[in-house]
Formats: C-alpha cells, sequence, structure tokens
C-alpha cells in the first residue's frame, strides 16, 4: 500500500507555557462534567477516593446536555436482543469496530440505564409504566430510552449533576486542563490546570499532584464551522492527551448528524433535529420534492448516519430545484403527536419561523460526533500510565468509522463505571512531576474563524486528496510564540492540535468507509481494514497502521 507524503502542517511541541502559581493534590482528577466524567467521579468518590472534578465552564453545560436522542440498550428482552444490539454496532461501524470491545458495551448498557434511574432519572414511560422505547437509524428494534420526548441529554445530566453535589465531590469550575505532567519514568504524575475569570482571563494556573487523570471532555465539533455541538467542545481532551504522549486513533471520522437545522449563513452550535423524528415517520426530500433515501438503502430514511450524510451531500451537488446548500425533513405527516415527542424541536423550529407540523424542516449535515480519539480500552486505560480516556474524547473500538444512534452517552455511562470500578482497586503510586522547559507556540484566536471555515470546506462529509492538501496548507498559519493568558488562548490551540490531527489521517486513508468517504477514493477497501495509530513522543510524530480483527 502507497504511503503519501507526510502533511506540512503545524505540529505543537509538548507543553503550553504556563508555570504554577499554586499546588493541589488529589487521588483521582476528572477532567470534563458530562455524562462519562461525572458518572467516573461518582463511582470513584463512593469507592472512597479523593476525586477533584475540573470542567471549563460549569456542570451542565456540556455535550450531554444536548443530547435527544437517548440510550441505547436492549431493555425489552422479548422484542430484542443482545445480539441484534451487537450486529447494528458494528455494521454502523463499518468494519471497524472491535467486536469484543462492542459485546462488552452491549452487556453492560442496561446496567447503566438501571443505575440511572436509581440516582433519580424519569425517563419517559407508556400508559402501562414501561420504559417507553424509541427507535432511530441503524437500528432494527426500538430500543431507546429517552426523557421528555427530545430532552435525553438533559435529565441525564440533571441526574449526575445532584449526584456528584450529593457524593461530596469537589468541582473546580471555569478551569482547564493545560497539561499532564510525567515522573521519571514516564507515569502520570499532575496536571496543569488555569482557572480563568468571568472573561476568560486566566487568573491563577494549579499544580494538582495526581496519579490518575481521567479526560472525559467530550468531543471536538467547534473545529467546523457548523456544527451540533456547544462552544465547550473544543477538542481539549484530545490535544491534551496528544502532548501527553498518549496514541491517537480513527480520527478521521467525524460524524456528520444528517439533520442539524439550516440557516443561511449560520456558524457555529446548530439545533439538531433527532432522527427518532424520522423514526417517527418524517421523510427527507431535496429541493425538488423528490425522496432523498429511496433506493440508497435497505432502512431509507433510518440509514446509518454517515449514509444518510452521504446521501444528502451527494445530491447537494446537483442543486436539486435550484437548492444546493440545504434539503428538507418532511413530517407533516406525523400530526400533532409530533409536538408533544419532540417539544424541544418543534419550539425552537416555530422560534425560527418554521412550523414543523405544517412545514418542511430545511436541514443540512453538521459535524457532530469524534468516532476516533485518544485510543483507549473501554475502561479508560491509554499508553500513557496513569492516563484515562472515556465518552467521546477516547477510540475504544466502539464505534469504528460511524457511530450507531444513541450509543455515544451509553458508552460514556459504562465507560464511567469501569474506569470508576478500576480506580476503586490499587491506583498508580504517586511520584514527582517533572515540570521540565516549556516551549509552545500558542495559536492566535483569531485563527479560530479561519481553521473551522477550512475544516467544513474540506474535510466535511465528501472529501478528496486536492481539499485534504489544501486544508494542511492552511493550518500551517496563524501560530505565535506567546504565554496562555485566556481561555480563547487554550482552545485555539487545541483546536489547531485536533484540526492537524483529523487532516493527516484523512489525507491517509485512501478509500470511503463509515464517515470517511473520499471522492478520489470512492471504494472500501479490505486493504484499509486498519486503524491509523499517531502518537507525539516530544519530539516527532510517529504514525502506525494496525490491522483490525476479523469478526
Amino acid at each position: 500500500m502507497s504511503r503519501p507524503a507526510p502533511p506540512r502542517v503545524w505540529t505543537p511541541l509538548p507543553r503550553l507555557p504556563a508555570q504554577p502559581t499554586l499546588v493541589a493534590s488529589a487521588q483521582v482528577v476528572v477532567v470534563g462534567s458530562g455524562a462519562a466524567g461525572a458518572t467516573a467521579a461518582i463511582g470513584a468518590a463512593r469507592a472512597g477516593r479523593d476525586v477533584l472534578v475540573v470542567t471549563k465552564s460549569s456542570l451542565g453545560a456540556g455535550s450531554t446536555t444536548w443530547a435527544q436522542g437517548g440510550l441505547a440498550a436492549v431493555l425489552d428482552a422479548t422484542d430484542d436482543s443482545w445480539a441484534e444490539h451487537i450486529a447494528a454496532t458494528l455494521t454502523a461501524g463499518a468494519g471497524l469496530s472491535d467486536r469484543s470491545v462492542v459485546e462488552q458495551l452491549v452487556l453492560r448498557a442496561p446496567e447503566a440505564v438501571h443505575d440511572l434511574i436509581d440516582l433519580g432519572a424519569e425517563f419517559d414511560r407508556d400508559l402501562a409504566g414501561r420504559l417507553a422505547l424509541a427507535r432511530e437509524g441503524g437500528h432494527h428494534r426500538s430500543r431507546i430510552v429517552h426523557a421528555g420526548g427530545d430532552a435525553t441529554g438533559a435529565e441525564v445530566q440533571r441526574t449526575l449533576d445532584n449526584s456528584l453535589r450529593a457524593a461530596g465531590v469537589l468541582v473546580k469550575e471555569r478551569s482547564i486542563a493545560l497539561d499532564v505532567l510525567h515522573d521519571d519514568q514516564g507515569r502520570v504524575a499532575g496536571l496543569l490546570v488555569a482557572h480563568v475569570d468571568e472573561e476568560g482571563l486566566v487568573e491563577d494556573v494549579t499544580l494538582v499532584r495526581t496519579s490518575a487523570v481521567v479526560v472525559a471532555t467530550g468531543g471536538l465539533g467547534q473545529a467546523f464551522a457548523v456544527t451540533t455541538n456547544p462552544p465547550q467542545s473544543t477538542g481539549d481532551g484530545l490535544a491534551l492527551a496528544w502532548r501527553a504522549g498518549a496514541e491517537i486513533a480513527d480520527v478521521e471520522f467525524v460524524q456528520f448528524h444528517p439533520t442539524a437545522f439550516w440557516q443561511p449563513a449560520a456558524s457555529g452550535q446548530q439545533l439538531l433535529v433527532s432522527e427518532a423524528v424520522r423514526g417517527e415517520g418524517a421523510t427527507l426530500v431535496d429541493g425538488a420534492g423528490r425522496s432523498v433515501m429511496s433506493g440508497v438503502h435497505p432502512l431509507g430514511d433510518l440509514a446509518p448516519r454517515d449514509v444518510v450524510a452521504t446521501a444528502i451531500a451527494q445530491r447537494l451537488r446537483d442543486s436539486p430545484g435550484g437548492i444546493g446548500d440545504h434539503v428538507f425533513l418532511d413530517a407533516t405527516s406525523i400530526g400533532p403527536h409530533l409536538a408533544e415527542r419532540f417539544p424541544t424541536v418543534v419550539t425552537r423550529c416555530r422560534a425560527a419561523g418554521v412550523d414543523p407540523l405544517t412545514d418542511l424542516i430545511p436541514v443540512a449535515p453538521a459535524a457532530h460526533f469524534a468516532c476516533g480519539g485518544v485510543r483507549a480500552r473501554l475502561d479508560g486505560v491509554t499508553s500513557v500510565p496513569g492516563l484515562f480516556a472515556i465518552g467521546e474524547v477516547a477510540a475504544t473500538g466502539v464505534h469504528g468509522a460511524n457511530r450507531l444512534a444513541s450509543n455515544g452517552v451509553t458508552e460514556g455511562l459504562v465507560a464511567g463505571h469501569l474506569v470508576a470500578e478500576a480506580l476503586a482497586g490499587r491506583l498508580p503510586e504517586s511520584s514527582e512531576p517533572i515540570l521540565g522547559e516549556v516551549l509552545l507556540s500558542v495559536a492566535d484566536s483569531d485563527m479560530r474563524p479561519a481553521v473551522a471555515r477550512s475544516m467544513s470546506r474540506w474535510l466535511g462529509p465528501l472529501r478528496d486528496g486536492d481539499g485534504l492538501g489544501a486544508a494542511a496548507d492552511e493550518l500551517l498559519g496563524g501560530a505565535r510564540s506567546s504565554s496562555v493568558h485566556s481561555l480563547a488562548d487554550v482552545e485555539a490551540t487545541n483546536l489547531l492540535a485536533v484540526s492537524e490531527l483529523m487532516v493527516h489521517a484523512a489525507q491517509h486513508r485512501e478509500e470511503s468507509r463509515g464517515s470517511h468517504r473520499r471522492l478520489d477514493f470512492p471504494g472500501q477497501r479490505d486493504a484499509w481494514r486498519k486503524r491509523i495509530v499517531r502518537r507525539w513522543n516530544g519530539v516527532a510524530a510517529a504514525t502506525t497502521y494496525e490491522p483490525v480483527e476479523e469478526e
């Protein structure tokens, strides 16, 4: 197999230029407070560990709160089976999911849902009092538990926030993890954390002595101009682990949600129109009124997300009916039930001047979920001793080349429980952190819009070699040698790092698989049934190609 030359892109050096002014300690530091991080922190605290949670905004401000669809789990054994959930996950993963990890997730998923219920989560139920289960794209059965119709994430986050407080976990808000510190054996020995004021300016930097750092920071959607992710999703955990020397895998696979609410010249976070709406009977049509998914896939409008997003992108290239930037979701046949089942979607569409009960909803794909990230086991263990990664920031082998709908929050919960169980056992030995020399070019925050436009233009649902080369060149500019003065400095630096990682992997994968579609390499190739793994050793980056075992 040919190997393209490495792209000329800006590569970060090991540490952000910020010296600590305070010192603290904790047995376990969890970075991130969404479903994965909160679950891990609660479990570790209940096991008697001294836990510190670091979150750069406030509790409840991350991606979990925005999750509409729900949690995928086999909760009705009379009409579903673990085998079917496993099969659907593997199919969505397009040959890059690890069967043993998928099996572990599916088997632990029902327990994770019931644990949430025990903590006080109130999920939707039918008239008989049973959990109401919905169907989403890629699933052949109704196995999605939801709350408030389309407000599942908010209910999950509310429950976990309350449980965090009840467990007495110390939470440090408006704080961002800058860098993992190692000892002389390469093990985790500390974490540099910057606390910022209400304007985002750094007030102080704390060296937290610890031997266990759990990275649970979520995704990187803000690397793109249009995304369903909140402003906090700037790839911080992935960049943190990259600088710490952890292995990074599968980052070329960024899932684009096919149905984000489209508005002219919109940028940043957009309303996600849950595919559960299609599960209730809505259909996609183009600007000429023709079905988008007819004849594309046996599941039609409920095909896996990569299939639907690609079909929309390909249809838009033809500009049917003179419309080349969006298609439409027709939910008018659902009737009044639509407003009862999806109150958030209906309310926000109406606020934008579209009534889904009578109008077609303009939609287009938007960056949604990072299928890859820090290479880790499902219990969070990474290639760096003492560094754990769970949730969306991790590449565990569950999602492969494309995530199955509603497996995301489920994975975060399961992984949170598993890492807590691991941390309840013997912790890594504490050691002396080495600060070392600080030499990093900090990205100028003013460059963020240009980087995001470049990523959306060249690294969208459809890609090609020329465009990826252009993206690599465009990422070269905009870095400056400086100190960290603000949260914006850190976020811009992290976004530049993760953008470079994504472009590099996308350039190297010369095929179309899952959520990575190359117009110049349109077919899926058996020779590429392997992971692209990259690691930074503090001096240079090394790339390896690791075959995925046959199912």
